[in-house]
């Protein structure tokens, strides 16, 4: 009996280096039948095809890549949103807002009307703010409405924790919350080691510098682009991840980004996921210090929404 998964199909929007590295995520650890690459600039996104077919010659998979519209987009069992303006060196994801909030409204007019059960999944920064307009935008159901958010800045920090704990990182929980961006913070009330205390759990004599690990998750993604101009394969396998857990409804915990009714803004909470999108929000239990933080990171998206 075939994979049900192998008959799903995923669309990705915009053909560009994030787009081009989640699609091929996608045929490296099959998820869905049919990846449709959409993009008005056709040259690259049919060259983008092309490269991408050539992917899977391995024959580990039955995934089929093909250029798609954006009508075509609007019927996938998943949308992956990536359309929008490079960031600059320099410039903040919050910079970004003008010139990539109108590249979502027109795209998500060409998509519409949606199938009932669509999950548009967003990509392109900042995805907060994107995340917030797309819901308004599609008329989608909240719970199918779901940012990459503090996904790879999770990640990032589950890294540098399991070399201070001298562990595998799949055996840390340990959460960035809030903001994907300026405002985001680490939830370290929430953080352990297989089920231990983070403190607990460490080396005897390992000291960790909070601020310093803190600041340096957050400021990872700068870096990279200062340094090779943009970042797209962390983000093309956290993409390829959330992909695969909706459609497999693996019901994991991640911290994504999805809209929350008494902050009024789309931030990263844990939550899980499952094949009808975001199920419910999982309640981490953060100190009153970092209920702080949260709110002010709600303040500060609130901010740039209503600029």
């Amino acid at each position: 009996m075939s994979d049900p998964k192998l008959t799903s199909s995923i669309a990705i929007v915009g053909a560009g280096d994030v787009g081009a590295t989640i699609a091929y995520s996608l045929i490296m650890n099959p998820v869905a039948g049919d990846i449709l690459v959409i993009d008005p600039q056709e040259e690259l996104r049919d060259a983008q095809v092309q490269d991408l077919s050539d992917a899977t010659f391995h024959g580990n998979t039955s995934t089929r890549v093909r250029a798609g519209t954006h009508k075509e987009a609007g019927q996938c069992d998943i949308i992956v949103f990536t359309a929008g303006a490079k960031q600059k060196k320099g410039e903040s994801r919050t910079d970004l807002i003008g010139r990539n909030k109108s590249i979502l409204q027109s795209a998500i007019a060409d998509m519409q009307p949606f199938a009932s059960h669509t999950i548009l999944l967003l990509v392109a920064n900042p995805v907060d703010v994107i995340t917030y307009f797309a819901q308004q935008y599609s008329n989608l159901p909240k719970s199918q409405v779901i940012g990459s958010g503090t996904f790879l800045d999770s990640a990032r920090l589950r890294g540098v924790l399991a070399a201070k704990a001298e562990v595998a990182a799949s055996s840390v929980d340990a959460y960035v919350l809030g903001e994907h961006g300026e405002s985001q913070f680490v939830a370290w009330s929430a953080a352990s080691v297989g089920g231990v205390p983070l403190e607990r759990a460490l080396p005897p004599g390992t000291t960790l510098d909070r601020n310093g690990i803190a600041e340096g998750t957050k400021n990872k993604a700068t870096s990279i682009i200062a340094d090779k101009g943009a970042t797209n394969y962390g983000i093309g396998g956290v993409a390829a991840s959330l992909c695969k857990s909706i459609l497999s409804d693996q019901r994991i915990i991640r911290p994504v980004s999805h809209y929350q009714e008494d902050l009024g803004v789309a931030l990263s909470l844990p939550a899980v996921i499952g094949r009808q999108g975001l199920l419910r929000t999982i309640d981490v239990g953060l100190d009153a210090e970092e209920k702080a933080k949260l709110k002010r990171s709600a303040d500060a998206l609130k901010d740039v929404i209503n600029a």
